[in-house]
């Protein structure tokens, strides 16, 4: 069988290996210690129902077990900050200091005023 002068295209595509969607997101980091004490601070670059990318100004160990607070926006009329406290892992670290963990337990925290 002879395919003439027909020219093929082999069209790639790359799917989405992930389970859950990522959102563009950023907003306030900080990783603390168990007394709620800031350890490091840094901004997220993406959040999942499973993860977060964040940057952090201090290096974090792959493997570390971290806690960590997200400050969500403020709605609109209110007056105090809603933030979310996540127990998580650092799975992997990128250059730039930018480091992805996992998001096992969460609880929303709102600040008094």
């Amino acid at each position: 069988m002879t395919l003439g002068a027909f020219a093929y295209t082999l069209i790639s595509t790359v799917m989405e290996q992930r389970k859950n969607q990522r959102f563009d997101l950023r907003l306030p980091f900080e990783i603390i210690d168990g007394a709620a004490k800031t350890k490091s601070k840094g901004e997220t670059r993406n959040v999942s129902s499973c993860g977060v990318l964040f940057t952090s100004k201090a290096p974090v160990s792959i493997g570390e077990s971290i806690e960590y607070m997200i400050t969500l926006p403020k709605a609109p009329g209110t007056r105090s900050d809603v933030r979310l406290r996540c127990i998580g892992k650092v799975v992997r670290g990128e250059q730039a200091a930018r480091y992805a963990a996992t998001l096992e337990r969460f609880e929303f925290v709102r600040q008094k005023d």
